[in-house]
């Protein structure tokens, strides 16, 4: 009754909860949403007896001119995350090929066998960095998409507008790539390729961003993508009917009227990453997290990722563990120094 390949299909694995501990293990943010958002999806709330806009059209139209384009070059979705499944879907058939780096956002090589195609793991630089020259290299005449998380999921580096330009030159025209911005608020780097720039030069360029991290909104799940018109009309075309709810996009439209003061929040954020990752011994990020590789904490721990994990979980405080190594959440200040306490005690 089941397709047998989905026995191969690794399951999605959320951060992972404790009561009352600290969870540093999802990139949320610890703040509520802005006042107004929560008045505006209280206001929503109430008639939730009705479908929501399946369009979105008031959404669309606010964040068109947020990303000064036209409103049909812009998709909503639930999260960012469905439309990277979507651009899948559009793209992708048995057999082909889709394109990441790795370790990368976890859902692509999903997303990929979900559609019968093939996922193409490319490993990160040493350094932590996507290896541009080998996802070059790479691709193949059964290549229909590619994705670049920038800045990437967990390893936090970002790609150079030079980079971008020297890989695009060797990218076919009928692929289309995927630029993931999930994290590009808390991004200081001044050389980083941004979507909004790049769909302008290069039609086959799709960008990904969500109100998930910044914005505050992770619960209610809202993201949008970004693009050629003939793109976003076929994102569309395979989106679940009335899978933006009317909350979500009631929260999304005044979270979007108050950009500049929920972005101020992101300062803090910018400042604690990098007073962690000094304390802990982490990757320099442009992400609200920090990463430590695993063969790093081999040689200066002698632990593993799974190890270090366990650890800050006997001190109250979650982190995400991966085999190549563990990834931090940064916050607030106070969280910061509870981070730091807990580190402390579990001998680290």
């Amino acid at each position: 009754m089941i397709r047998p390949d989905l026995a191969d299909i690794p399951a999605y694995v959320p951060g992972q909860r404790q009561p009352d501990a600290l969870k540093l293990s999802s990139n949320e943010v610890t703040t509520p949403p802005l006042a107004a958002a929560v008045e505006a999806m209280s206001r929503a709330a109430a008639g939730v007896n009705r479908y929501p806009d399946m369009g979105a059209e008031d959404l669309r139209a606010a964040l068109a001119e947020h990303l000064d384009v036209d409103v049909d070059q812009v998709a909503v979705g639930c999260g960012s995350s469905a439309l990277c499944q979507q651009l899948v879907q559009i793209t992708a058939t048995p057999g082909d090929e889709v394109l990441f780096a790795w370790r990368s956002f976890e859902a692509y090589p999903i997303f990929a066998r979900a559609v019968g195609a093939i996922p193409v793991a490319i490993p990160l630089t040493a350094d932590g960095a996507h290896d541009l020259d080998a996802m070059a290299a790479a691709i193949t005449d059964r290549t229909r998409l590619i994705f670049l998380c920038n800045p990437n999921n967990p390893s936090g580096n970002t790609i150079t507008q030079e980079e971008f330009d020297a890989f695009m030159s060797k990218v076919p025209a009928e692929v289309i790539v995927g630029l993931d911005e999930a994290y590009v608020e808390y991004n200081r780097a001044g050389d980083t390729v941004l979507a909004t720039e790049a769909i302008t030069r290069h039609p086959n360029v799709v960008g990904l961003r969500t109100f998930s991290k910044a914005y505050g909104l992770a619960g209610v799940r809202v993201g949008y993508a970004f693009g050629a018109p003939d793109i976003i009309a076929a994102l569309n075309k395979l989106a679940i009917p009335f899978a933006v709810s009317s909350v979500a996009q009631a929260g999304a439209l005044a979270s979007l009227a108050a950009a500049d003061e929920l972005l101020e929040r992101t300062e803090e954020t910018v400042v604690e990453r990098d007073r962690v990752a000094e304390a802990l011994g982490a990757r320099r990020s442009q992400a609200n997290f920090v990463w430590l590789p695993a063969e790093d904490l081999a040689e200066r721990l002698g632990t593993t990722p799974a190890e270090l994990a366990a650890r800050l979980a006997g001190q109250g405080v979650l982190v995400r563990a991966f085999p190549e190594g563990v990834r931090v959440t940064v916050t607030t200040a106070a969280e910061a120094d509870r981070l730091l306490d807990a580190w402390r005690e579990a001998g680290l």
